[in-house]
Parts: structure tokens; C-alpha cells; sequence
């Protein structure tokens, strides 16, 4: 049978042009669709936009403390206007770089919303074309949550979008995008609630990270609030009164949630292509990324593995590479590097503290310093830094940092630990100093 395309890919994040310009370079016929932006989420409403919104936030700290630098300096008002349109002008640059690599790589771009309408044929605006592939890397978005009021609340993409930005912001959640977003709003001038279900945010990280990190939010002027939920809110012209399990009632300009991300699997035709999904709504594949029906691929937040931009592009050289270059790869999502960029930064790699202790007897090596620009600043700001090893074999198991450019760091440990350096490699290597990095290479005390 003839198909229009070898292969047809739905959303054109991160995964989805990679796979596409990939898959073009090896000779496929490609044509890829997108709905809403360029990029994805990472580019329009995730990573970029939202280091740039950190970056913001650190410049009243440094202007502060520039004076025990010797700098006259002063702060004076931030005008919220001034970021948010000089981020979505960066945000329109990198749109029109990604339609011109997809352009370049001779990739077929239809801008509506694709839906399946069996395993070989889609609809895209009332024009249907065939494909003998399809890839869907449609991504995820933020959930919303569900109590009496909560049609007001606010997620992460409208946060990067606010017409005025507020004195007082509650964020709900205590996921890496919440502790990101409370220290952005807290470093441009607001006052920040925090509302986290649980005992310590950042479930899924490193305990001991966890808690440090916890205790250095707060001392920012963060006000967390544990093991509360919001029951109501009541809204007004004047912004949002918000009533607390646990019995407070706080007023607040606007509530934003950050309670996780669902994948975009509505609307797409794949049930009535036969495509399984999960109880998350998640599409099923196995690891080839192949879905329940033969020819119907995905990678991506929608497979929810790893919601991370390098994991969807790894995935995508993958798949192409097997698909369309007749190669064997096999994703390894082992040792793959993160950072989250709270206040202080984390980075992390490899396991926790508690997952390597419950598969090996460990040894862990601790510091906690405080970083040598605020030695002359006297602020109250500490680091933290963390090596587990693997007694049989001293192998370096997991790492991780929470303090300034923690995610620059871990990058290079990560290679490191990609390539199974013990610490026997790490006590050989030589410190630059001084730098916050050398303290890994010179942990000698295991931690009691």
C-alpha cells in the first residue's frame, strides 16, 4: 500500500522534531502536526521560560549583596512587564528556530490538531493524509485541581503570562514545578504561601536533600504549609480568600496549582485506533516505544516515564535510529541527571539514599558549607552535598547537590557516574580551588 508519509508524528515538542528531523535525515518521508507552539512545553511553557523567570528572581539577593562587595547599589522596583515581555520575544525566536530546522530537514508541518482515525490514517483540520508510521509525542500539561472555587486557580503556563503580577501568591503542590515557582514569586517581591499535602516537598528526591532544601525555602521568608489542603475558595474582584485544612483562611491575589502533569492522550483518536492506555492516561509501549497496535509508536510525557526534555530527544534517536537506520539501540534510563531550579538549585544523579540502601550496603559522604561569596555577605545560605557508595565495590551509586549551580555541576558527575567511577576515582582527582565543586573530590569521612 501507498502511503502520503513513511512517517507522521503528532506534536512538535522536544521528541516529537527531534524524531522528525531524524527520521528525515535517514531518508523517511516525514510530516509532523502541532496545534498550539512550536517547542513544546519545554520551550514555551516548562524549562526555558521558567529559568529565565529564576534567573529574575536572583537579582534583588545580588544587588543586596553587592555591598558587602564594595558596590553602592540599590534595589529599586521591579517591573514585571519588562520580564515577561522580554521572555516571550526569546520564546517567538526559538519558535521560528524550530520551524526553521524542521524546515531544513525537508519535514512536512501541518499546524492544526491531528486526530487518528484508524492505525494508517489521520485527520488534520478536515484534510486526512496516510502514513505508514505514526509517533505520538503529544507531551503533558498541567492538572488542575478539583475542590469548591478551584475553577480560579491558575496552573504554570498562565503563570508565565500574568497581566500584573501579584503581592501575595499561594502555590498548591510540592513537586519540583511548585518549589521552582514559590521561589520565583518569593525572589521578584511577593509573599509566598506554600500549601504541600504531604510531610517534606519534593517527594522522589533524596531525603536528606529534601529536608535541607525545606529548611533553606523557609528561611527565605517562604511560608510552607505541610500536611494541609485547600478545602474552598472564594473568589472576588479583589482576589481569592482560601480556607485551609488546617483551619487558617488566607487571602491571597491568586492561587496557582503545581500538582502534577497529565499526559495529552484526549481527544487524539486513540482508542478508536486500538491504542491502550494507562490508568493515568498514559499510552502504553513497550521498549521499542511500539504502543498496542503494530506501527503506532510514542516517547515522551505521554509514556510518562520520565517527564524530562533529554529523555524525550533520547528516545527519539532510539526509535529513528532503529526505525530508519537499522540499528539496535536500547534506551538506558539509568543515571540520568536532573536538576530542579528551586532556590537554593538541586542537582541530582543515580540513587537516593534510601533506594541504594535498600538494595546494597552503603556508605554516604556529607557536606554542609556555606558557599564563600556570603562569607563577606553574611547571608544565611548554605550548601549541601551528598556521595553514596556502594561498600562492595566502592562504586559511586548516587549523587547529589542542593546550592548554587548544583545543575551545572551534576552534569559532569553524571558522565562520571555514566562511566562507574568509585570513590576511589573521585579521592584521586585533583580539587579546583576553590570551588564549591572540589568538595566532592575531598569527602573523606563517611557520615556516622
Amino acid at each position: 500500500m501507498s502511503y502520503d508519509f513513511d512517517l507522521f508524528v503528532i506534536g512538535a515538542g522536544s521528541g516529537g522534531v527531534r524524531a522528525s528531523r531524524m527520521a528525515a535525515s535517514f531518508g523517511a518521508r516525514v510530516a509532523v502536526a502541532e496545534s498550539t507552539y512550536l517547542g513544546g512545553t519545554c520551550v514555551n511553557v516548562g524549562c526555558v521560560p521558567k529559568k529565565l523567570f529564576v534567573y529574575g528572581s536572583h537579582f534583588a539577593h545580588d544587588v543586596e549583596d553587592s555591598a558587602a562587595y564594595g558596590w553602592d547599589a540599590q534595589v529599586n522596583d521591579f517591573d514585571w512587564p519588562t520580564l515577561r515581555d522580554n521572555k516571550s520575544r526569546e520564546i517567538e525566536r526559538l519558535n521560528g528556530i524550530y520551524r526553521t530546522l524542521l524546515d531544513n530537514a525537508g519535514v512536512t508541518l501541518f499546524e492544526g490538531r491531528a486526530v487518528l482515525l484508524d492505525a494508517h490514517t489521520l485527520e488534520i483540520d478536515g484534510r486526512q493524509v496516510t502514513a505508514e508510521r505514526i509517533l505520538v509525542a503529544t507531551g503533558s500539561r498541567p492538572s488542575r485541581p478539583d475542590f469548591p472555587g478551584s475553577e480560579h486557580v491558575i496552573v504554570s503556563d498562565d503563570a508565565f503570562y500574568l497581566p500584573e503580577f501579584p503581592k501575595r501568591v499561594m502555590v498548591l503542590g510540592g513537586g519540583y514545578i511548585a518549589v521552582e515557582f514559590a521561589g520565583i514569586f518569593k525572589g521578584l517581591g511577593a509573599e509566598v504561601d506554600l500549601i504541600y499535602r504531604g510531610d517534606v516537598p519534593l517527594r522522589g528526591f533524596d531525603l536528606g536533600i529534601r529536608k535541607f532544601v525545606l529548611d533553606e525555602i523557609r528561611k527565605q521568608g517562604i511560608r510552607v504549609h505541610l500536611n494541609t489542603v485547600v478545602e474552598s475558595l472564594e473568589h472576588s474582584d479583589d482576589g481569592d480568600s482560601v480556607k485551609l485544612s488546617n483551619g487558617e483562611t488566607l487571602d491571597v491575589d491568586f492561587v496557582m496549582a503545581a500538582i502534577g502533569r497529565r499526559p495529552n492522550t484526549e481527544n487524539l483518536g486513540l482508542e478508536a485506533a486500538g491504542v491502550k492506555l494507562s490508568e493515568g492516561n498514559a499510552v502504553i509501549v513497550d521498549d521499542a516505544f511500539q504502543t498496542s497496535v503494530p506501527g503506532i509508536y510514542a516517547i515522551g510525557d505521554v509514556i510518562d516515564r520520565f517527564q524530562l526534555t533529554p529523555v524525550a530527544i533520547a528516545e527519539a534517536m532510539v526509535l529513528t535510529a532503529n526505525l530508519y537506520n537499522g540499528e539496535s539501540r536500547t534506551m538506558d534510563y539509568d543515571n540520568i541527571a536532573t536538576a530542579v531550579f528551586c532556590q537554593p538549585n538541586i542537582g541530582t544523579c543515580g540513587l537516593t539514599e534510601e533506594e541504594a540502601a535498600a538494595r546494597y550496603e552503603i556508605d554516604v559522604f556529607e557536606s554542609t558549607f556555606k558557599p564563600m561569596k556570603h562569607t563577606l555577605t553574611g547571608r544565611d545560605e548554605k550548601t549541601m552535598m551528598k556521595l553514596i557508595v556502594r561498600r562492595s565495590d566502592d562504586r559511586v551509586v548516587g549523587i547529589h547537590m542542593a546550592g548554587p549551580d548544583a545543575g551545572e555541576i551534576i552534569q559532569g558527575m553524571a558522565v562520571a557516574m555514566q562511566s562507574g567511577a568509585t570513590k576511589a576515582h573521585f579521592d584521586r582527582t585533583i580539587g579546583i580551588h576553590p570551588t564549591a565543586a572540589e568538595e566532592f573530590v575531598t569527602m573523606r569521612e563517611k557520615r556516622a
